[in-house]
């Protein structure tokens, strides 16, 4: 006679890798947290007395993913930095946060400017959910050769399309396609771009926006 195997229920980690409602405050995130931000606090600290080796090895340990001559200016924060995966060619200016409670995938050649924020993290709509402490996750993934501007926000589950420009200030609440120019709050399109141009904007400027910060 077989029986059915017994399935253990899912942890907290697993909820909010999938998606799902979970309590952030279980002992296993809670720990996962503090690593991540003894790491980024460390690197914050040292980074000008780093050398170039060093400073891969220490972004290596909190990231995912680390990709080849990526460069992340401190301060630098996350939440947990196993979550990132980033690929070659990356630049990241000051002050910059990822909330990576779901996976933030980041493409080749991909750049931000000072203090972008992109976020995962999000929470039920539903006030008495909210009152019970639960959180969910979107993932979020960018593209190869996008430029994000200084102050923009990509908000979860957003896609970030190929070639796209994010301006200065804008707060991206729905996917990007590729190749274009998104802008303002919420962020629309204000521009498409040549695929085949090798120089879609002269010296950084686009239609009067103002060049997103580098």
């Amino acid at each position: 006679m077989s029986t059915k195997p017994i399935l253990k229920d899912k942890s907290e980690l697993q909820k909010m890798v999938d998606g799902e409602h979970y309590f952030p405050h279980d002992p296993v995130l809670v720990e996962m947290r503090q690593r991540a931000r003894l790491l980024f606090s460390k690197y914050n600290r040292e980074f000008y007395t780093l050398s170039k080796d060093e400073r891969a090895k220490m972004t290596k340990e909190l990231l995912g993913t680390n990709g080849e001559l990526a460069y992340i200016e401190p301060p630098f924060y996350c939440d947990y930095g196993d979550n990132i995966h980033i690929q070659k060619g990356f630049y990241m200016n000051f002050n910059c946060v990822i909330l990576d409670c779901s996976r933030v995938d980041i493409g080749e050649n991909v750049m931000c400017g000072p203090s972008v924020h992109i976020y995962t993290a999000t929470h039920p709509l539903d006030p008495k959910l909210r009152e019970q402490d639960v959180e969910y996750a979107k993932p979020v993934k960018i593209g190869n050769n996008v430029w994000i501007g200084g102050g923009a926000i990509i908000c979860p589950g957003v896609t970030v399309g190929d070639g796209s420009t994010i301006a200065a200030g804008a707060v991206v609440v729905k996917d990007v396609p590729a190749y274009t120019v998104v802008g303002g709050n919420p962020a629309r399109v204000i521009k498409e771009l040549d695929r085949e141009s090798s120089d879609n904007s002269a010296n950084g400027s686009i239609d009067g926006i103002k060049s997103p910060g580098h």
